[in-house]
């Protein structure tokens, strides 16, 4: 009895492992999803190929369309999703400022359609003025004036008065206007990165029209020559253009508008 009951008993046994190891057996294996990160694609903007001087005429070649993150985009930039004809849109503008290999192309300093470099240079409402200065270079800081300087101009004159009083000829100098902007010396317009400059014969600054009127009428009763500033006078230019400088009160008249005004030169 014994032992049929042990038979039974393994009997029991052997048959539940055996069920236990099917029903594992039939279990599902479970299988984990792998997510793959997702793929990053990055906008392409417009970009210069090379360094372009102010007064530089773009060509196909000096465009690019460049891999940019987007978060870093903004809304000067030239996105090839929503401008994909940037390059030909660009071809022939003229830089109104310099750019350097790999900056973004900004449309807000380019001019399209202009008939000519200076009308480019020039902000809307400025006038570009033609002076005489020695050609040598000795009334422009030695030569090492560059288009896009800001200078004083100063008026060297013959004091008359002074000259009948000492019986010998005595010269004044004044200073007529304040940080202005050089356009050209000469036929230069370009920034030659710091290195002089070919020295020509006259100088074009960007003035106002009140502005053109006194240097005009300066030239005219004296001879005229450029201190160069500060280049950090560039920034403080951006407030508004030069300012006329501090006159005397022995001068000649200007007649604005019909109405005659002392304009403080001697």
């Amino acid at each position: 009895m014994k032992i049929a009951r042990l038979l039974v008993v393994g009997v029991a046994v052997a048959a539940g492992g055996t069920a236990l190891i099917l029903m594992n057996r039939s279990k599902p294996v479970e299988v984990k999803a792998v997510v793959a990160a997702p793929v990053v694609v990055p906008d392409h903007i417009l970009t210069m190929t090379r360094d372009v001087p102010l007064g530089t005429i773009l060509e196909p070649n000096d465009m690019a369309w460049t891999p940019w993150p987007a978060a870093a985009i903004t809304a000067t930039m030239v996105v090839e999703k929503k401008d994909p004809q940037g390059i030909t849109q660009n071809v022939g503008a003229i830089a109104r400022e310099s750019f350097y290999k790999g900056d973004p192309v900004n449309p807000e300093k380019l001019v399209k359609g202009a008939t000519g470099f200076m009308s480019a240079l020039l902000p809307s409402g400025m006038r570009a003025v033609a002076i005489n200065i020695e050609g040598s270079g000795a009334t422009s800081a030695g030569g090492f004036i560059l288009p896009n300087d800001r200078v004083d101009v100063l008026r060297t004159y013959n004091d008359a008065t002074a000259t009948r009083i000492n019986g010998i000829p005595t010269y004044g100098v004044q200073t007529v206007l304040t940080n202005v902007r050089v356009l050209a010396i000469g036929q230069n317009i370009k920034d030659q990165k710091g290195k002089p400059t070919v020295v020509g014969s006259n100088a074009t600054l960007e003035l106002t029209p009140e502005q053109t009127e006194t240097i005009s009428l300066a030239q005219k009763t004296g001879s005229l020559s450029l201190a160069l500033r500060s280049i950090t006078d560039s920034n403080q230019a951006k407030n508004g253009p030069g300012t006329d400088a501090p006159q005397s009160n022995q001068g000649f008249t200007v007649v604005r508008y019909g109405i005659a005004q002392d304009a403080g030169l001697n």
